[in-house]
């Protein structure tokens, strides 16, 4: 009987747990996702929408409201009110990035102080051109003292509907 009252108690004595495997775990694993965390980055595009219409106080003080329009033939950059500046049709089946820069360059030279522009889109141009449309919009590559460097342009982007392309109306 006495060995029967002792495997009771021996039972009963709480047994030591051992961790040791648990802690390896936890060493590699928190610095594993420490760095994996900094890799994972999400970038965002501020975009806002076009300006109402009410804002009348606000249309005083600036006078060049610039506006960039995609078609599906060529790109039109001008202003709300004055009316189109320039139109730029596609090269090589491409919209002509490059020109756009390089105009963008001469508005930004002549409005210092501007940092909106209005970019409209038609309903069928693709994700694409959308994002290259942004990019050219925003900054544009300078070579300045032997070196390429980015400037900022117009890095306010605001994003709406193209208006119907405009058609010729031949007179009789």
């Amino acid at each position: 009987m006495r060995n029967r009252f002792k495997r009771r108690r021996w039972s009963r004595d709480p047994g030591d747990i051992n961790i040791t495997a648990f802690m390896n775990l936890m060493v590699i694993l928190v610095p594993f996702l420490l760095i994996t965390a900094v890799f994972s980055r999400i970038t965002i595009l501020e975009l806002n929408l076009p300006a109402a219409a009410g804002q009348a106080q606000q249309d005083m003080l600036e006078e060049f409201h610039l506006e960039i329009t995609v078609r599906a033939d060529g790109i039109e950059v001008g202003d709300r009110d004055g009316g189109l500046v320039k139109r730029l049709p596609l090269k090589n089946d491409d919209h002509d990035y490059e020109q756009l820069s390089h105009l963008l360059q001469q508005i930004k030279a002549r409005y210092p102080d501007k940092l909106d522009a209005t970019l409209l889109l038609e309903p069928d141009t693709d994700y694409e051109t959308v994002v290259q449309m942004m990019d050219y919009v925003r900054s544009a590559r300078v070579v300045q003292a032997g070196s390429v460097i980015s400037a900022e342009l117009f890095p306010e982007i605001s994003i709406g509907d193209a208006p119907a392309a405009r058609t010729k109306v031949a007179t009789k």
